[in-house]
């Protein structure tokens, strides 16, 4: 590998990581990637929501850290920006003689674009200052009388008196425009070819997002008599957190035939967003760039996709909305086809994209370099336990979890608790937190959980007697290791 190897990121929004390796899911690029490359399977964002987890992947901190904690763009967002003195890796890159470019998805800063981050905008979606119509009293002013009277449910329709209109899957022969971003990232990458220096190009897509809407041809390629419900569609979350139970509600209007068509719509705009990927794929090859770029494909956070009832993302601390996909291939990627089980987060990007070109940097990154993983070395002292933030999506409610190989332990500082036994229950159906033998269990996780607090400089420590409800307070930040 060249020292200065170009980078490409694809970069969806919403996909589950079992959309990559689970087998009823086609994605004949993403497998031909997988064979010549590497798949980490076990890739975490930090918190179940575009801004935040893209703010990590650009920034390598948390939440805590880089300030950004839900839709920065929405009109009750309580953070619009970056806070003061975050520094991104794609400075570093321009700074030290890599062409930049973005197309795509932004949703990092309300404030500020990615032109201010050493970037070159292309055709840039969800960019500083969108607000969506629907976010404002104009909006519902102008409606039609008859949205405040329940009607006929169509198919796929969610009742919802005096909201817009929303339908959950359909139709689209250009969903979210991602084809207008991959043909202006195809565009600059015919266009900057050869220019003799290193470059890095940011594609984003919108897919395969909610609601999901998809083109007919990629749809015809499943069969709904081939599409099955999850194994865990069925619980009540009886024993979960009232907002769980409060947002299954609204997915039961669905029948479950509703549920696997949204399924087939939602694996279907997985397909879609791969036919993309094999675009700029096909692009890089025509140049002549494949051989010393390195890529990787990627998601901001999950689905649940059905699992537990639910739909899209959300508080519900369940997998599928952290789990991510992670494929890298290219330069400089050893024994090809290897699968990588270990934790990774999203905050491994930063530290991995200035090792990798060679830049240093004296910033205390909560992720660490995967280059070992890439250059398939032995790795010894990698974490073995996921953390995740989250103060709520746009419903604001104070989310904190950790997760080991066996266990995961969830704070909810707006309701009770949960504690899942991972190794004998990984569909995470039954919560343990009022288990009396399962006492120490808490009690570790929870002390993790506060360890990592202290050292990402998340200061939910409020003592207060009405919001202080975790059962083992910050004080066993301090209890020192066994």
């Amino acid at each position: 590998m060249a020292s200065r190897p170009n980078i490409l990121i694809f970069m969806t929004d919403q996909q589950r990581g079992s959309s990559v390796t689970d087998e009823r899911c086609f994605t004949p690029n993403l497998d031909r990637m997988r064979e010549n490359g590497v798949t980490f399977t076990n890739t975490f964002c930090p918190s179940p929501h575009c801004c935040p987890s893209r703010a990590t992947f650009m920034s390598g901190l948390y939440p805590s850290e880089h300030g950004i904690w839900h839709n920065v763009n929405v009109t009750n967002a309580i953070t619009r920006d970056l806070n003061e003195g975050v520094r991104l890796w794609s400075e570093d890159l321009a700074e030290n003689g890599y062409d930049l470019y973005y197309s795509g998805k932004w949703h990092v800063s309300a404030n500020h674009g990615p032109g201010e981050y050493g970037w070159k905008e292309g055709f840039v979606t969800a960019h500083s200052g969108v607000v969506k119509p629907e976010q404002r009293w104009s909006y519902y002013e102008k409606q039609s009388p008859d949205n405040l009277e329940t009607h006929e449910r169509a198919d796929g329709e969610l009742l919802r008196p005096g909201w817009n209109q929303y339908v959950h899957y359909g139709i689209n022969e250009n969903p979210f425009n991602d084809q207008g971003v991959v043909d202006d990232a195809i565009a600059m990458i015919r266009e900057g070819a050869h220019s003799g220096n290193p470059w890095c190009r940011f594609v984003g897509t919108l897919g395969p997002h909610d609601a999901y809407f998809v083109p007919q041809r990629f749809l015809d390629m499943y069969d709904l008599d081939l599409i099955e419900l999850p194994e865990n569609y069925y619980d009540e979350l009886k024993d979960r957190p009232h907002l769980y139970q409060r947002t299954r509600d609204v997915f039961n209007q669905l029948s479950e035939i509703e549920h696997r068509k949204a399924i087939m719509h939602y694996l279907a705009l997985c397909t879609y967003e791969d036919y993309l990927f094999g675009q700029v794929l096909n692009a890089l090859e025509e140049q002549g760039e494949l051989e010393n770029t390195i890529i990787i494909y990627t998601s901001d956070h999950g689905d649940y996709t059905a699992e537990h009832g639910l739909w899209c993302k959300g508080l519900p601390c369940f997998q599928g909305a952290y789990r991510v996909p992670l494929v890298i291939a290219g330069a400089g990627v050893a024994s090809p086809g290897r699968v990588v089980e270990e934790f990774i987060s999203l905050a491994d990007f930063a530290p991995t994209f200035l090792e990798l070109t060679g830049i240093y940097s004296d910033i205390d990154f909560a992720g660490a370099s995967i280059m070992p993983f890439i250059r398939n070395e032995s790795v010894t002292g990698w974490r073995d336990a996921v953390f995740t933030q989250s103060n709520g999506n746009e419903q604001y409610g104070i989310q904190r979890s950790v997760m080991t190989g066996d266990w995961k332990y969830v704070y909810n500082g707006f309701d009770y608790d949960e504690l899942y036994d991972l190794k004998n229950d990984p569909l995470e159906m039954r919560n343990l937190i009022n288990d009396p033998a399962c006492k120490d269990k808490i009690k570790e996780l929870c002390t993790r959980m506060w360890k990592f607090a202290r050292d990402r400089k998340d200061n939910c420590i409020n003592p207060y007697i009405m919001v202080g409800f975790a059962p083992y307070g910050p004080q066993f930040a301090f209890v020192p290791e066994d």
